[in-house]
């Protein structure tokens, strides 16, 4: 995955609940053109990041029901509503939780906070298909493992 858009998951209860911190820095190659002189994380990226906290948790809830090496990608935006500007220097507290969960995907409802402020929210869709891969299973195991900073979670 290129644009990793989660530094750490905090907590990982599925299909309950998810949360995970995203510290936005003027280092991230985006604020280079976005904009010079006035950064702001666009919020294409701010619902990436939503969308790979849900993404964990949908893919979590498969393996506590015995579906091992899925991936969960993002389909469907529903109702995305931006209400704060997020610029580098900002840590934004996810949170998703699951609101339907099928063999072949899901929905889960995220939002990002930032100061104790809503930033952004919405439902998203999400498809699972297999990850047939070895090398790209054990690339997301260790992505895993760096999240949550043990493997005992995964």
């Amino acid at each position: 995955m290129r644009y990793v858009l989660l530094d750490r998951i905090t907590a990982l209860e599925p299909p309950e609940r998810a949360t995970g911190v995203k510290c936005v820095s003027l280092a991230d190659d985006v604020f280079v053109d976005h904009f010079p002189g006035l950064p702001i994380m666009p919020g294409a990226l701010i619902l990436e990041s939503m969308a790979q906290l849900g993404g964990v948790l949908l893919e979590a809830t498969m393996r506590q029901r015995g579906h091992e090496n899925l991936y969960a990608m993002l389909v469907m935006v529903e109702r995305a509503k931006f209400r704060r500007i997020v610029r580098p220097g900002d840590q934004m507290i996810l949170e998703a939780s699951c609101s339907a969960v099928s063999d072949a995907g899901g929905k889960v409802r995220v939002t990002a906070h930032v100061g104790g402020e809503l930033a952004a929210e919405s439902e998203l869709g999400l498809a699972l298909t297999p990850i047939l891969r070895p090398e790209i299973i054990a690339q997301r195991k260790a992505l895993l493992h760096v999240w949550l900073g043990s493997a005992d979670e995964m």
